[in-house]
This record gives structure tokens, C-alpha cells and sequence, in this order.
């Protein structure tokens, strides 16, 4: 597999990125496309902003439960996508996942999960055989198999590459860990091969459950 955390991915996020409250540092910024809503309650106008969020999946984890977005409802995540079978980036980034999942398992507001893009291969067997291969256990960490061409889609919602397939059928992905708020919104992406930026993703779970909209 090439390793692809394109430039093109990184301007696209970064020229998404959009702060609700500039002037408090103490908040993450908020990520991706918003809309101004107008209202009228009782003969006065106010208008909202509704941000991008993250739709409604359906998948299974690795052990064979249902999961969907609403399974993360109360939930500040981290997403990322891989396979099984991955040479290079995968392994590398769930290594630096697993300080997150240390530093967090205990923790019934956060949760990751591993979006699968060969779910023809990686079955909730194989997933399974992956996490405890990992040292992962509970409901911390879901390794999630969903259709491909569904999942292909939803990755697009995390402001990443869409995965595709080369000539010789390896698998192109985006190496970010995506950082998502309990209103499915995103706040934050990282380079999963990169220590120091999984060293801020860790720092940064812990200032979004500061925010009183996240308590």
C-alpha cells in the first residue's frame, strides 16, 4: 500500500476549518461546511449556525454487535480508516492509536473507532483476531465493517480522502485520526503516523471535555 496523506487533504481540511468562538483559546475550532439558519420566536429573528456533522452509518464491531452513529450518541470519538492487511501506514497508526486508547479507556465519554476499507476480507473474525492481536478489549475501541461502497462514502464526511484501489488492488487511505464532538461535529484531524500530532490529539480530547456543551 502507498502511504497517501496528501497535501491536497490537509488544504482541504484546514481551508474548512471555521472557529465559533475565535476568542476563546480554551475552545477547539469547529471543522467543515456550516449554514446560517434563520429563525423568528416570538416576533424576533435570531440566526443559528448548523455545522457539518458526521451522518447516520450502519456497521458491525468485532464482536458482532450492530453499531451505529447513534451508538456514539454522548460520545466525543476519534475515527480513522485501515485494513487489516495493510503494510505500511496501519500498523504505524494503530500503534500511536493505542497511546490514545491508553489514555482514555477508562473514560465512558470517549471512544474510537476503525472504519475497515476492505470489509470483503476483514470480517468481524479477522477484526477480532486484529484488536486482540492489538491488546484492545471492552468497548473502547470498535474496528467497524460496513458495506465498502457505504463506507467509501461516509469517510468523505470526515474531510478525508475518499479510499480507492490501484492497478495492482492495494488500497489508497488517508492516514488521519479525526476528532469528533458528542454533536458530531468535527474538531480536530491528525497525521495518526506522526507521535507529536497524536500527542495532541490526546491533549486536545481532554480540551474539548472542558467545554460545557460536552460535559
Amino acid at each position: 500500500m502507498k502511504r497517501l496523506i496528501s497535501a491536497a487533504s490537509a488544504l482541504l481540511v484546514l481551508a474548512s476549518a471555521c472557529k465559533f468562538n475565535s476568542a476563546d483559546n480554551n475552545k477547539l475550532p469547529v471543522y467543515g461546511n456550516r449554514t446560517p439558519v434563520t429563525k423568528t420566536v416570538n416576533g424576533k429573528t435570531a440566526t443559528d449556525t448548523v455545522y457539518q456533522t458526521i451522518p447516520d452509518f450502519k456497521t458491525v464491531n468485532q464482536y458482532g454487535d450492530s453499531i451505529s452513529s447513534k451508538s456514539l450518541d454522548g460520545s466525543i470519538y476519534v475515527a480513522d480508516f485501515f485494513f487489516t492487511t495493510c503494510p505500511s501506514i496501519c500498523p504505524v497508526m494503530h500503534r500511536n492509536m493505542l497511546n490514545v486508547y491508553q489514555a482514555y479507556k477508562n473514560d465512558k465519554d470517549v471512544k474510537i473507532i476503525s472504519y475497515t476499507i476492505d470489509p470483503k476480507h476483514d470480517s468481524v473474525k479477522v477484526l477480532k483476531k486484529y484488536a486482540d492481536k492489538l491488546g484492545i478489549a471492552g468497548n473502547t475501541w470498535w474496528l467497524l465493517q460496513g458495506k465498502k461502497e457505504e463506507i467509501y462514502k461516509l469517510s468523505e464526511s470526515y474531510l478525508v480522502r475518499k479510499p480507492e484501489e490501484d492497478a495492482k488492488q492495494l488500497f489508497i487511505h488517508d492516514g488521519y485520526f479525526i476528532l469528533v464532538d458528542k454533536q458530531k461535529r468535527i474538531r480536530g484531524t491528525y497525521d495518526g503516523t506522526v507521535p507529536e500530532q497524536v500527542d495532541h490529539l490526546i491533549a486536545d480530547i481532554k480540551t474539548l471535555k472542558a467545554e460545557p456543551d460536552q460535559k
